[in-house]
Protein backbone atom coordinates (compact mmCIF):
# COMPACT_ATOMS: atom_id res chain seq x y z
CA UNK A 1 0.00 0.00 0.00
CA UNK A 2 1.39 3.56 -0.97
CA UNK A 3 1.81 6.02 1.53
CA UNK A 4 -0.11 9.52 1.49
CA UNK A 5 2.33 12.22 1.66
CA UNK A 6 0.81 15.95 1.55
CA UNK A 7 4.02 17.99 1.44
CA UNK A 8 6.96 17.62 -0.43
CA UNK A 9 9.33 17.54 2.56
CA UNK A 10 7.20 14.83 4.16
CA UNK A 11 9.12 12.90 0.55
CA UNK A 12 12.58 14.83 0.87
CA UNK A 13 12.96 13.44 4.40
CA UNK A 14 12.09 9.74 3.56
CA UNK A 15 14.33 9.72 0.29
CA UNK A 16 16.52 11.17 2.34
CA UNK A 17 17.04 7.98 4.52
CA UNK A 18 16.98 5.70 1.60
CA UNK A 19 20.29 7.34 0.59
CA UNK A 20 21.69 7.36 4.00
CA UNK A 21 20.70 3.62 3.48
CA UNK A 22 21.78 2.65 -0.21
CA UNK A 23 23.97 5.42 -0.82
CA UNK A 24 23.25 7.41 -4.03
CA UNK A 25 24.20 4.56 -6.83
CA UNK A 26 22.34 2.01 -5.15
CA UNK A 27 19.37 2.92 -4.35
CA UNK A 28 16.98 2.68 -7.73
CA UNK A 29 13.77 4.23 -7.95
CA UNK A 30 12.10 0.79 -7.13
CA UNK A 31 13.86 0.44 -3.78
CA UNK A 32 13.01 4.18 -3.05
CA UNK A 33 9.80 3.44 -3.69
CA UNK A 34 9.53 0.31 -1.72
CA UNK A 35 11.36 1.40 1.07
CA UNK A 36 9.41 4.84 1.62
CA UNK A 37 6.10 3.77 0.74
CA UNK A 38 5.32 6.07 -2.41
CA UNK A 39 4.25 5.29 -5.68
CA UNK A 40 6.51 6.47 -8.40
CA UNK A 41 4.14 8.41 -9.51
CA UNK A 42 4.01 10.37 -6.36
CA UNK A 43 7.90 10.52 -6.64
CA UNK A 44 7.94 12.14 -10.03
CA UNK A 45 5.59 14.07 -9.33
CA UNK A 46 7.95 15.98 -6.25
CA UNK A 47 11.05 15.23 -8.47
CA UNK A 48 10.21 15.60 -11.81
CA UNK A 49 13.90 15.33 -13.03
CA UNK A 50 14.19 11.47 -10.95
CA UNK A 51 16.94 10.56 -8.45
CA UNK A 52 19.43 13.34 -9.51
CA UNK A 53 16.77 15.88 -8.38
CA UNK A 54 15.78 14.22 -5.16
CA UNK A 55 19.65 14.07 -4.18
CA UNK A 56 20.17 17.78 -4.81
CA UNK A 57 17.08 18.81 -2.95
CA UNK A 58 17.98 16.99 0.15
CA UNK A 59 21.53 18.18 0.16
CA UNK A 60 19.64 21.58 -0.91
CA UNK A 61 17.20 20.77 2.51
CA UNK A 62 20.13 19.51 4.85
CA UNK A 63 22.33 22.42 4.11
CA UNK A 64 19.54 25.17 4.92
CA UNK A 65 18.92 23.17 8.06
CA UNK A 66 22.37 23.57 8.82
CA UNK A 67 22.93 27.29 7.97
CA UNK A 68 20.16 28.34 10.57
CA UNK A 69 20.77 25.55 13.14
CA UNK A 70 24.85 25.56 13.21
CA UNK A 71 26.71 27.89 10.30
CA UNK A 72 24.71 31.17 10.95
CA UNK A 73 25.06 30.89 14.78
CA UNK A 74 28.74 30.21 14.39
CA UNK A 75 29.20 33.33 12.11
CA UNK A 76 26.77 35.30 13.84
CA UNK A 77 25.96 35.03 17.69
CA UNK A 78 28.66 35.16 20.72
CA UNK A 79 31.13 32.64 19.37
CA UNK A 80 31.82 30.56 22.47
CA UNK A 81 28.10 30.39 23.57
CA UNK A 82 27.99 29.00 19.38
CA UNK A 83 30.84 26.82 19.56
CA UNK A 84 29.16 25.17 22.77
CA UNK A 85 25.74 24.63 20.89
CA UNK A 86 26.95 23.41 17.99
CA UNK A 87 28.10 19.95 19.81
CA UNK A 88 24.74 19.85 20.82
CA UNK A 89 23.16 20.60 17.72
CA UNK A 90 25.73 17.98 15.92
CA UNK A 91 24.86 15.07 18.21
CA UNK A 92 21.00 15.45 17.95
CA UNK A 93 21.46 15.78 14.02
CA UNK A 94 23.52 12.67 13.78
CA UNK A 95 21.35 10.73 16.24
CA UNK A 96 24.62 10.39 18.49
CA UNK A 97 25.88 9.01 15.95
CA UNK A 98 23.35 6.76 14.27
CA UNK A 99 22.79 8.77 11.23
CA UNK A 100 25.21 9.07 8.51
CA UNK A 101 26.15 12.29 7.30
CA UNK A 102 24.53 12.04 3.83
CA UNK A 103 26.63 14.53 2.01
CA UNK A 104 29.83 13.21 3.81
CA UNK A 105 28.69 9.70 2.10
CA UNK A 106 28.15 11.17 -1.36
CA UNK A 107 31.36 13.13 -1.04
CA UNK A 108 33.22 9.31 -0.94
CA UNK A 109 32.11 7.71 -4.32
CA UNK A 110 31.60 9.24 -7.86
CA UNK A 111 27.87 10.93 -6.60
CA UNK A 112 30.47 13.58 -5.93
CA UNK A 113 31.46 14.24 -9.21
CA UNK A 114 27.36 15.09 -9.43
CA UNK A 115 27.44 17.54 -7.30
CA UNK A 116 30.67 19.15 -6.45
CA UNK A 117 29.35 22.66 -5.27
CA UNK A 118 26.55 21.34 -3.02
CA UNK A 119 29.35 18.85 -1.32
CA UNK A 120 31.86 21.09 -1.45
CA UNK A 121 30.32 24.47 0.15
CA UNK A 122 28.53 21.89 2.67
CA UNK A 123 32.00 21.26 4.40
CA UNK A 124 33.80 24.99 3.74
CA UNK A 125 31.06 26.92 4.87
CA UNK A 126 30.87 24.67 8.41
CA UNK A 127 34.91 25.36 8.82
CA UNK A 128 34.84 28.88 7.37
CA UNK A 129 32.04 29.04 10.07
CA UNK A 130 33.53 27.79 12.77
CA UNK A 131 36.99 29.10 11.94
CA UNK A 132 35.69 32.67 12.10
CA UNK A 133 33.87 32.09 15.46
CA UNK A 134 36.94 30.76 16.96
CA UNK A 135 38.72 33.78 15.62
CA UNK A 136 36.24 35.58 17.19
CA UNK A 137 36.55 34.03 20.50
CA UNK A 138 40.04 34.99 20.52
CA UNK A 139 42.30 32.94 18.68
CA UNK A 140 44.72 33.61 15.56
CA UNK A 141 43.01 33.10 12.12
CA UNK A 142 45.83 30.22 11.24
CA UNK A 143 45.23 28.25 14.44
CA UNK A 144 41.49 28.91 14.01
CA UNK A 145 41.05 27.41 10.60
CA UNK A 146 43.16 24.19 11.71
CA UNK A 147 40.74 23.55 14.67
CA UNK A 148 38.01 24.03 12.32
CA UNK A 149 38.95 21.61 9.79
CA UNK A 150 40.02 18.78 12.74
CA UNK A 151 36.65 19.48 14.31
CA UNK A 152 34.79 18.74 11.10
CA UNK A 153 37.60 16.11 10.51
CA UNK A 154 36.89 14.59 13.83
CA UNK A 155 33.24 14.62 13.21
CA UNK A 156 32.80 13.18 10.08
CA UNK A 157 35.59 10.48 10.87
CA UNK A 158 33.58 9.58 13.97
CA UNK A 159 30.30 8.96 12.08
CA UNK A 160 31.92 6.73 10.00
CA UNK A 161 33.84 4.52 12.41
CA UNK A 162 30.93 4.75 14.85
CA UNK A 163 28.95 3.03 11.75
CA UNK A 164 31.93 0.72 10.60
CA UNK A 165 32.82 -0.39 14.24
CA UNK A 166 28.60 -0.63 15.09
CA UNK A 167 29.46 1.63 17.84
CA UNK A 168 27.71 4.78 18.19
CA UNK A 169 29.53 5.41 21.35
CA UNK A 170 32.48 6.71 19.69
CA UNK A 171 30.76 9.56 18.36
CA UNK A 172 29.61 11.25 21.55
CA UNK A 173 33.75 10.38 22.71
CA UNK A 174 34.96 11.65 20.38
CA UNK A 175 32.48 15.26 20.31
CA UNK A 176 33.22 15.11 23.97
CA UNK A 177 36.97 15.53 23.30
CA UNK A 178 36.74 17.96 20.19
CA UNK A 179 34.62 20.61 22.67
CA UNK A 180 37.05 19.99 25.36
CA UNK A 181 40.02 20.75 23.12
CA UNK A 182 37.82 23.99 21.45
CA UNK A 183 36.86 24.92 25.06
CA UNK A 184 40.24 24.70 26.42
CA UNK A 185 41.66 26.88 23.26
CA UNK A 186 39.38 29.50 23.65
CA UNK A 187 39.49 30.08 27.43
Amino acid sequence: MTRIVFEKPDAVALVAEVFRELGYEGASMSSITARTKLSKGSLYHFFPGGKEQMAAEIMAHIDAWFVTEVFRPLEEDDPRAAILGMWETTDTYFRSGRRVCLIGAFALDETRDRFPSAIQNYFLRWIEALAGALTRAGLAAAEARVLAEEAVVGIQGALTLARALGDDAIFGRTLARLKERLGAAVE
